[in-house]
């Protein structure tokens, strides 16, 4: 059959549930690095990453001979829990890389294929290791999860979920923004733990995104990362960081927790950890290892190509500074977009850490109508003061901002047909982007660490090209005046990025 006739086949297929193949209606075939090429001989740029997991790119080399070295060696492919060198030898480097508080009081257990799967084994972990059941968490999270994994983890009588308030640069309810609504959101925090009116019993854990990327890209401040680990430790409550999207390397350190300096007392890994293959973890402190032999079981846990390919991922982004050079080439980029921002008002903020970015599209068109809400929290609405950015944190050498705040707009309408058709613009100039946030108003860049500085120059300038061409058709009818900016060519950028 055709390959070019396989996205007009696969709805016929497959089920409605499907979802980067309706946004990105392409045949890849072959990939290298930041490229892929469809079955139509176009090139493309991708920033999806397979949501991070391509840390290295596609097909990079170190990866492609860790999977032959075991393939050609004749080792078994599964083995279930059995120690295999494959498995012994990515143990050792993954210790080698986690925060030294963990590292050495550390336990490691493998699971599969997804981070759903570690982040419901992390929650039996700790219900059984401290004998409760509730789990909290922060709005909007994501945690590979929430209802699901719960459903699946939890005892039938017990349905805890609490919800608190995470920091938010946008919809605030306590109506300021930056480092004092981290400091009001750890007070409410506080206050509700110690209101036995409130929480009758201390939770079995409380999950913590160091980046809610799937939220729209909000990284956490630091100060009030390390607020809540002094929280739940004065409280024992096991601190579970979900690194699945933000680990090895993504934000600019190997660990997105290692940006404030905690240590957790779980971590679920995923995405990158496995090289590209299939592959979740879950490492937490000894003293939670209280569970008897059968308490969970995967039947691809062993999975050994995956710890192969993972072991060489996480060797080759230790030993080439890849966390620093994305700290470093993140900060470019985020400079880029937000100088993008003065020019086009349909950015409503640039956020992000590292290599994790997001933009957002917001419709200043409708905020200019009579009666616009304004610092409402209302649905689809991106409401709050401007925060003020504070001084810029040095890590080896490098400034590094906590986080990156709104633009000073007192109240943004989310445009998710906005950020659709960038999405668009931004594939038929050969750059694949994610659109995420809760408002699927985010346009979101998760490219590879090993990006180079041309490459990310061509990501930016067709970016910068598909929010233009967005910009100038929404506002066709003469409503508002939109630069005009020089047009640039991409066949050529395709090729020297490829």
């Amino acid at each position: 059959m055709p390959r070019q006739g396989m996205p007009r086949r696969q709805p016929a297929r497959e089920p409605a549930a499907r979802t980067y193949a309706r946004a990105l209606p392409i045949v890849p075939v072959r990939a290298r690095g930041l490229t892929i090429e469809g079955a139509d001989g176009r090139r493309y740029l991708d920033c999806l990453s397979g949501a991070g997991a391509l840390a290295l790119g596609h097909n990079h080399p170190v990866v492609l001979e860790a999977i032959r070295r075991v393939l050609d060696s004749g080792a078994p492919l599964h083995v279930s829990d059995l120690a295999t060198p494959v498995q012994d030898a990515f143990t050792a480097e993954l210790f080698h890389t986690l925060p030294p508080g963990l590292a050495d009081h550390a336990r490691v257990q493998f699971y599969g294929p997804a981070g759903r799967d570690a982040m419901r084994a992390a929650f039996k972990l700790v219900r059984t290791a401290t004998g409760r059941t509730g789990i909290l968490t922060f709005t909007d999270a994501h945690h590979e999860m929430t209802t699901e994994a719960l459903r699946s983890s939890r005892p039938a009588i017990e349905p805890h979920l609490v919800r608190l308030l995470s920091p938010r640069d946008h919809r605030c309810p306590f109506d300021v923004a930056g480092v004092h609504e981290a400091e009001l959101a750890a007070h409410w925090t506080e206050a509700l733990l110690n209101d036995p009116k409130w929480l009758a019993l201390l939770p079995a854990g409380w999950v913590l995104d160091p980046v809610r990327s799937e939220d729209g890209v909000f990284p956490a401040p630091d100060e009030w990362v390390r607020l809540m680990r002094r929280i739940t430790a004065a409280r024992s409550i096991p601190l579970i960081a979900d690194e699945v999207q933000t680990g090895v390397g993504r934000t600019g350190a190997f660990w997105a927790v290692d940006h404030s300096e905690v240590t957790p007392d779980v971590m679920v890994l995923s995405n990158a950890i496995g090289g590209s293959l299939p592959l979740s973890v879950v490492v937490y402190r000894d003293e939670l290892d209280v569970r008897p032999p059968d308490a969970h079981v995967d039947t691809f846990r062993g999975n050994q190509l995956a710890m192969a390919a993972g072991t060489a991922t996480l060797a080759y982004v230790r030993e080439n500074h890849l966390a620093e050079r994305a700290a470093a080439l993140g900060s470019r980029m985020l400079a880029q977009l937000r100088d993008l921002a003065t020019e086009f008002p349909c950015i409503g903020a640039v956020r992000g850490r590292g290599l994790m970015i997001g933009v957002e599209l917001v419709d200043p068109e409708r905020d200019r109508k009579p009666g616009a809400p304004k610092g409402v929290d209302a649905p689809g609405t991106l409401v709050g003061p401007a925060p003020v950015p504070g001084p810029a944190r040095v890590r080896n050498g490098t400034p590094e901002p906590a986080t990156m705040p709104d633009l000073p707009h007192s109240s943004r309408t989310a445009a998710p047909e906005l950020a659709a058709a960038v999405q668009r613009e931004c594939l038929r100039r050969g750059l694949i982007v994610e659109v995420g946030g809760p408002h699927a108003s985010v346009v979101r860049l998760l490219p590879p660490l090993t990006i180079s500085d041309e490459q990310a120059t061509a990501v930016l300038d067709r970016l910068s090209d598909a929010v233009e061409a967005v910009a100038r058709s929404h506002t066709r009818e003469g409503r508002t005046h939109q630069p005009q900016r020089r047009p640039r060519s991409h066949g050529d950028a395709a090729e020297r990025a490829g």
